[in-house]
């Protein structure tokens, strides 16, 4: 968890660096469309401040008031950067209309374009990290980030192509247009980050994949049982919830019944990343033989 903070903090400088950079870009340009960018760089920077917060809120133990710890945080911070990018999209949007209406020529120079490439050669740099990062440590809030700051390098190299273009070929419409182009991509990308972000807050299971991963370890790892049946998981930032009922013969006692989900315990830790297991014994009577996770006795 150490290291998921030591990189949303880093995070937080490298947006406040970006930001710095394209400001000065635009202020060389003039350019709508780099003002766009620009503008997408500050919701960078907020998104960047409260990925760290939510990190840091994330990285609690368990308390009285939160009994499952504090992992939906992150969750939080994902669905604050996707509002927030939706905001940046229609400030843009205005930016872009005054362009359309005030189609002044683009006095602008390369030098302000080179300056403006050279934030979003960090950023393309970056985002690799921050992608990698929340993908190897489950952390939604770095990669929201990450694909965020993707989605923001995309744009910037149109935006780029079509502002050399404006200043080679002196057609001032290129600009807004080029702006609007960037809200475009921004909207999409806001949508698509508060949709997966609220599937975290409302208790999505598990991917398929970790799910039959899971069923397959409770299968080999409950001899003695008789079956397993509504097996449930939801997924909270790096924490991976399973629950299920454990079916044992009726005659068997308490401390064997226990062993076997002593064992099972410890072969879903052993290959699940931070899972809280619960597991409700039942007996034989109660069996289900539907929908369920058949064991080997």
């Amino acid at each position: 968890m150490q290291t998921v903070r030591r990189i949303a903090c880093a995070n937080v400088f490298v947006a406040i660096t970006v930001l710095a950079i394209k400001i000065l870009a635009w202020t060389m340009t003039g350019s709508i469309a780099l003002l766009s960018d620009a503008l997408e760089s500050v919701v960078n920077v907020a998104a960047a401040i409260a990925a760290l917060v939510a990190i840091t809120l994330a990285a609690k133990p368990a308390d009285h008031g939160h009994p499952f710890g504090h992992d939906k945080a992150e969750y939080l911070s994902a669905v604050i950067e996707g509002a927030l990018i939706l905001v940046a999209a229609l400030l843009i949007f205005r930016e872009a209309w005054a362009g359309f209406v005030d189609r002044a020529p683009l006095d602008a120079s390369f030098e302000g374009v080179a300056v403006n490439a050279l934030a979003s050669a960090i950023n393309g740099v970056w985002c690799y990290v921050m992608i990698s990062a929340g993908r190897r440590h489950r952390s939604p809030a770095l990669a929201a980030d990450g694909r965020h700051l993707l989605t923001d390098v995309i744009s910037s190299l149109g935006v780029l192509l079509g502002v050399t273009l404006a200043i080679a070929t002196g057609w001032p419409i290129l600009d807004p247009a080029l702006a609007s182009f960037v809200a475009l991509n921004i909207l999409w990308a806001g949508w698509q980050l508060l949709k997966s972000s609220v599937a975290g807050l409302m208790d999505a299971a598990a991917p398929q994949e970790e799910v039959e991963h899971i069923r397959a370890i409770i299968s080999g790892n409950a001899d003695g049982a008789i079956e397993a049946h509504d097996l449930r998981t939801r997924a909270a930032g790096r924490v991976t919830f399973v629950e299920f009922h454990l079916v044992v013969p009726g005659a068997m006692s308490v401390d064997s019944a226990h062993e076997i989900c002593d064992r099972i315990e410890a072969a879903l830790r052993a290959n699940v990343e931070n899972p809280v297991i619960t597991i409700h014994v039942e007996p034989e009577n109660k069996a289900k033989h539907d929908g369920i996770v058949v064991l080997r006795a």
